[in-house]
């Protein structure tokens, strides 16, 4: 029985963890199994093969670590640097501010690009850095893609333009953790060296696998990184990897299973219409905010989010209660607004195995609150920009045609 009883489905919009399709609960409803029996080695062989995929990247070798996504933040930078080694990261939101935090916890040399919440990565100062680097004493670039405090999506590809333009050597490290299945995402085209996601997020999976994807660069780098590592090392895998036998310690075996399920969803799907499903959710998400006559956090259109808006509202509410009566009086699970913009926005999840009549009712709730709240929303707005916006751009569903 649930402590928290509420009659029906929780609606799960926060941006993470997600919603989970029945398919992989179903995979993941298992008993243990001996991980070192032929038959787990011979489904992590396939999963390592097929999560390439989802990065977009063939000579890209990927790890499957038991951990979240800050787990794979600190996998990613001890396999790669070393105390005292130069980095540039750009503080952008909360998630970006945690990293930078790791960073510095782990003793490396953190030059910080700071922009106001709600703008993305300034990639002017960037270029200037580089210019000016000569040296090279930046040894790697680290960005997330997808700020989900702030809904900023950065532009990857201009970050590896500015880096090649220079002609600059340094590692390029990506957190893909609540972009990767959802927004466009090309490891091999942009020249990303480490890249990394977490189950809970796009990948509609529960909590607990975090998935990092190196390139032979950044192996190269592993090999001379004096960050101490023991949990996250990389090396470790390699060795089990040359073996057949895949494991340097116990995995989720229903974890293992769960992706699998998932990722043969995503296939099902198709990859590209996955991304450009997230791309109308987002699309009509913003409409909807427009038509309730708010704002989006987001300063710029080509920062805009397709998995998660970040909604300002008016002085006088405060957005914590709108989080609070979505989850007290209609079972709707929002966003809260994080640090800097606590109190000031809500945030709406739109990524995972989400449709978009699951959205339109996260739109209708949302409308409700609003009213509860005092502010002068006309109910039907959102939702009906939402839907005129849907019903002229939602493909047939490829199976059933």
């Amino acid at each position: 029985m649930d402590y928290t009883y509420g009659p029906g489905r929780n609606h799960l919009f926060v941006p993470g963890p997600v919603n989970i399709p029945e398919p992989v609960i179903r995979a993941m409803n298992r008993n243990n199994e001996d991980y070192r029996s032929p038959a787990v080695p011979a489904l992590t062989k396939t999963l390592l093969e097929d999560v390439k995929k989802i990065f977009k990247t063939t000579s890209g070798t990927p790890f499957l670590i038991p951990t979240t996504g800050t787990g794979a933040w600190e996998s990613a930078l001890t396999n790669t640097l070393s105390p005292g080694d130069r980095t540039v990261s750009f503080l952008i939101g909360q998630f970006s501010l945690l990293w930078i935090d790791q960073q510095q916890r782990l003793k490396f040399n953190v030059d910080v690009i700071e922009s106001d919440w709600g703008q993305g990565a300034n990639l002017d100062i960037l270029a200037s850095k580089l210019a000016a680097d000569t040296a090279h004493t930046i040894k790697a670039v680290c960005i997330v893609h997808n700020e989900t405090a702030t809904g900023v999506t950065n532009n990857l590809a201009q970050v590896r333009k500015i880096l090649d333009h220079y002609g600059h050597p340094a590692l390029f490290l990506v957190d893909g953790v609540s972009s990767i299945c959802a927004l466009d995402f090309r490891m091999d085209e942009w020249g990303i060296d480490v890249a990394l996601t977490g189950s809970q997020k796009a990948l509609s999976l529960p909590t607990g696998m975090g998935i990092v994807c190196a390139s032979h660069k950044a192996l190269e780098a592993s090999k001379t990184a004096k960050s101490v590592r023991v949990f996250f090392d990389w090396n470790d895998y390699l060795k089990f990897y040359k073996l057949g036998s895949y494991w340097p310690y116990t995995p989720s075996i229903q974890l293992l299973y769960g992706l699998r399920a998932a990722l043969d969803l995503i296939f099902l799907e198709g990859l590209d219409n996955v991304i450009e499903r997230h791309s109308r959710l987002g699309k009509a998400t913003r409409l909807a905010v427009e038509a309730w006559g708010l704002k989006n956090c987001t300063q710029k259109e080509e920062w805009f989010s397709d998995t998660v808006t970040a909604v300002v509202v008016p002085p006088y509410i405060d957005s914590s209660e709108i989080v609070r009566r979505g989850w007290k009086r209609y079972n709707l699970s929002l966003g809260l607004g994080l640090n800097k913009v606590a109190g000031k926005v809500f945030r709406i999840g739109h990524l995972g195995n989400l449709n978009e009549l699951q959205l339109l009712g996260c739109l209708a709730g949302v409308e409700m609150i609003l009213k509860d709240v005092g502010y002068p929303v006309k109910l039907g707005s959102g939702v009906g920009a939402a839907c005129a916006f849907l019903q002229n751009n939602i493909p047939m569903i490829s199976s059933r045609i």
